[in-house]
């Protein structure tokens, strides 16, 4: 993926700002920064529903939000896409056969269905109802229903929120691993700067602006800082000195 001043106007604000990044495949890029930057009118832009975004973003080879993308992209928003008056199962197997209509027999998309509950660790709540689960449960469901296509790039907006620190790492290394296993481009936004440690790659972000396009290590090299947020809090204070 790559965007070449890429811009988004909404009302009289401008919520980003002329941005220029890449995301690679078989890497977890990370775009942090605090709630209100554009991160989730970044994410939309990238999956294609987001309005009047101008510049150039190319998604797998195509302009974002070209009808042939929609098989390729795994996306998961704040909110959970889900069915409440459906089971988990249920939810799946619907999501299953709108990705593949008429295409493979059952029993191949039953073992998607139970793979992916194996890896978002929801098979003991398979039968329960999703308007049952607990926020943390039903944004796992909206996970496993991504992962069903197993996505080229894989576009996750805050996908740990409301997860304890077991199921949070669980998380972690699921991702590293759809990366390094498959070759996905997978980019997760987070305003936990303690996450950033986990990702390949680092977009900071501040008033929509991208602060620094890096490594964890190089930018803590950089700033010589001692961890990610305190890099982050280091580049904020010197824009902050900088004529706007």
């Amino acid at each position: 993926m790559l965007a070449r001043g890429l811009t988004v106007v909404r009302g009289p604000r401008t919520v980003l700002r002329g941005l220029d990044f890449a995301v690679p495949r078989g890497q977890i890029t990370g775009l942090l920064g605090p709630s209100g930057c554009g991160k989730s009118t970044l994410m939309r832009s990238v999956v294609g529903t987001q309005a009047k975004v101008t510049g150039e973003l190319e998604v797998l080879g195509r302009p974002a939000g070209a009808p042939a993308l929609r098989s390729r992209i795994g996306y998961v928003t704040q909110d959970p896409s889900v069915y409440d008056d459906l089971t988990v199962r249920q939810n799946l197997d619907y999501f299953a056969a709108v990705l593949a209509p008429g295409r493979g027999p059952a029993a191949e998309r039953r073992r998607t269905v139970d793979r992916v509950l194996d890896d978002v660790d929801l098979a003991s709540h398979a039968d329960s109802l999703a308007g049952n689960l607990s926020g943390g449960q039903r944004s796992r469901v909206s996970l496993a229903v991504a992962l069903i296509g197993a996505p080229e790039l894989l576009v996750l907006d805050e996908p740990t929120v409301g997860l304890d620190p077991v199921l949070r790492r669980d998380l972690w290394n699921l991702f590293h691993a759809i990366a390094a296993d498959r070759g996905a481009a997978i980019l997760v936004s987070s305003h936990v700067m303690d996450e950033a440690e986990r990702c390949h790659r680092l977009l900071l972000m501040r008033e929509g602006e991208i602060l620094a396009d890096d490594t964890p290590d190089a930018l803590r090299a950089r700033t010589h800082s001692d961890t990610v947020e305190a890099a982050f809090l280091h580049l904020v204070d010197a824009a902050n000195q900088q004529p706007r």
